[in-house]
């Protein structure tokens, strides 16, 4: 055995790592998850020797150009937005999301758009044949000039071909199948998923090539592997949405070179997944007017302002113990704005089954969505409409008041295109001078001035 080999034992789950067996992390406290593995020794300097060119020298920043920084548009508008306004020129982007979500379909498509602007594209498919993609792009209507795949799941080859094409952009799926001969581990495990995304790392940064990879993830939702890769990467993209549903939602959760959080809404049909153009006007389509519990608030995800409808059902329980759930909002601020009506405003909650959802698929965690949720489940519990020409936006305090929030002309702006004639906000919101749109504003400094405005 090479004297640097050693035997350990690594945690699947957050990739801690043991010289025995355990059978709880004391990492991450995951059962059972401790894998026996055969380490080698780390790279050496003459074997990063292949990834290292004239930029492995040191460059004066003066020196560095503008274009080596461009962006290449890749055409599909929603894609480009999420990666911050187009792919970055030696960057790693991570794909994830759940299987059959439509991650290699997009990717696919990508690559059209990119092959068609000359570029040549490397499609490493690891889990699927060539007959199998081309039956796919056969489907989805796709003539590609110079997208080149190879089904192969050694890195090692994987790089020869790369130095024989020369391509501009890698896309590789999955992360997960891809191994290293230096691991004696089998593919997807810690050490041969950490390895992949590093040596990818290096040959994107070294060569100037974006690089994509597409990751599965776990039962719990996220990227299956050690959390690093996620620090690794540059970009790290989730799928969102329901594979029975037409929407899928693509969320940058980080992004070196752009927003983070910021969403692109895609219609999955016969040629693929389609940008949505108008997102508001989708989410609110199948909306229903003057019923209880439906409210329009107007949040922001990244740059791009959103109106969405909040659902709340408010029904008395059979049970001691009520139920209170949420889909696409945080439960915990949930269970805050509940208290504030009970002790505030004093509404009766105690007994009640409480359901608040947000219409469409879409998952909002910032704190303007406040207003619009509590008002939701008031107009419930009261069984009394709320306008449905009246958009809501506003943080509610432990207190009752009504705090103001960030980017309110965009919202606002939002609210007027999609024909609202009246807006419910933050009176401290008001003194923006940018507020000038065709649209009712009022102002409020308590969830106690907001109930009596809209019943």
């Amino acid at each position: 055995m090479d004297k640097r080999e050693r035997t350990i034992f690594v945690c699947q789950s957050c990739g801690y790592q043991s010289p025995k067996w355990l059978g709880r992390c004391p990492e991450c406290g995951s059962w059972n998850s401790l894998v026996e593995e055969r380490e080698k020794g780390a790279l050496t300097g003459g074997q990063w020797t292949r990834f290292m060119g004239e930029e492995g020298a040191p460059r004066l920043y003066q020196e560095i150009e503008e274009g080596e920084l461009q962006r290449v548009r890749t055409g599909i508008e929603e894609f480009d937005r999420v990666l911050g306004g187009g792919i970055v020129p030696g960057s790693l982007v991570l794909i994830g999301g759940e299987p059959g979500i439509g991650k290699s379909t997009l990717l696919l498509q990508v690559a059209e758009k990119l092959s068609l602007q000359g570029k040549i594209i490397l499609y490493i498919s690891g889990e699927e044949s060539e007959s199998q993609i081309k039956l796919r792009g056969e489907r989805l209507g796709l003539h590609p000039a110079k997208l080149y795949f190879l089904a192969e799941t050694c890195l090692e080859r994987v790089f020869e071909q790369v130095e024989r094409l020369h391509p501009t952009t890698v896309i590789v799926d999955s992360i997960q199948t891809v191994f290293s001969l230096r691991f004696q581990s089998a593919p997807g495990s810690i050490s041969q998923v950490r390895e992949g995304a590093l040596q990818l790392l290096f040959l994107g940064k070294s060569r100037k090539i974006p690089i994509f990879i597409i990751g599965h993830v776990t039962k719990e939702g996220y990227i299956a592997g050690p959390r690093t890769m996620e620090h690794i990467v540059d970009t790290v993209l989730y799928f969102e949405g329901e594979r029975h549903h037409a929407h899928r939602i693509v969320r940058a959760v980080k992004n070196r070179f752009g927003p983070a959080n910021e969403l692109g809404i895609f219609e999955m049909g016969t040629q693929g997944l389609q940008p949505v153009l108008n997102p508001s006007q989708a989410l609110l389509a199948e909306r229903s007017m003057n019923v209880p519990g439906s409210v329009v608030i107007s949040c922001m995800e990244g740059s791009r302002p959103l109106l969405v409808e909040v659902q709340a059902l408010v029904s008395s329980s059979s049970y001691g113990n009520p139920r209170r759930e949420t889909i696409g909002i945080d439960y915990n601020r949930v269970s805050l704005l509940i208290a504030v009506l009970e002790k505030k405003m004093g509404l009766k909650l105690q007994r009640d089954d409480i359901f608040v959802n947000l219409a469409g698929g879409v998952s909002v965690l910032e704190p303007a969505t406040d207003l619009g949720v509590a008002i939701a489940i008031a107009s419930s519990f009261k069984n009394l409409a709320v306008d449905p020409h009246t958009a809501i936006f506003g943080e509610v305090g432990l207190t009752g008041e009504v705090r103001g929030i960030n980017q309110a002309p965009s919202r606002i702006k939002e609210a007027a295109a999609m024909g609202f004639q009246r807006c419910i906000l933050p009176r401290s919101n008001l003194a923006s001078s940018e507020l000038r749109q065709n649209i009712e504003l009022i102002g409020i400094r308590s969830l106690e001035e907001a109930m009596e405005t809209l019943f």
